[in-house]
């Protein structure tokens, strides 16, 4: 028999396989509903996340609801908003920022948790992790040129996005064709997946 939904997020948010490797312990941050109409696939909470339970509740969400055009209303309903992101718990810190997601997380969860999305109009895989979890082969050789190519991945439901950290200000600068060309379309999609 068939977990209900509601059955299978508590069976995630319950979950301590990595628990280990977790310097904060788990604590897995998925926001998920059967009748969302946009799914965000992304890499793994930071720790602000971590602390507060909150998917995206940090500067990168603040920047990311700014790039969708959505309010935090909208964004943290989760029969409109999936996130569920390739590693569930905060991984912990490197040198150079956040370790990657653990390896072990999409693989035991998102084949249980994805096919059940089934309202899912657009899907956002934000950042390189979640851009290899979701196109694998068919990505580009580079972030950069994965999401420079996103409308050949558009044509397959998937809009791939850089990471919208403060840490990536440099990115922006360097790409400016991604707010001139990518953001107002990036709008438009996910107010029409929105809608009723």
């Amino acid at each position: 028999m068939t977990d209900s939904f509601d059955a299978l997020l508590a069976r995630v948010r319950a979950c301590r396989t990595c628990e280990a490797f977790l310097p904060l312990g788990p604590r897995p941050v998925v926001q998920a509903s059967p009748t969302a109409r946009l799914l965000i696939v992304s890499q793994a909470p930071g720790r602000k996340v971590h602390d507060t339970g909150i998917p995206f509740n940090d500067p990168s969400g603040d920047r990311l609801r700014d790039w969708l055009g959505v309010d935090r209303a909208t964004f943290y309903d989760a029969s409109k908003v999936a996130i569920v992101p390739m590693g569930f718990c905060f991984p912990g810190t490197g040198n150079s920022g956040d370790l990657p997601p653990r390896p072990e997380c999409a693989p035991d969860w998102h084949p249980q948790l994805l096919p059940r999305l089934n309202d899912v109009r657009l899907t956002l895989a934000i950042g390189q992790y979640a851009q290899a979890g979701l196109l694998q082969d068919a990505r580009e050789p580079t972030l950069t040129d994965t999401v420079r190519a996103w409308r050949s991945h558009l044509a397959h439901g998937l809009l791939p996005l850089p990471h919208p950290s403060p840490r990536n200000r440099l990115w922006l600068v360097r790409n400016p064709w991604f707010e001139v060309e990518l953001l107002p379309e990036l709008r438009d999609l996910v107010a029409e997946a929105m809608r009723v």
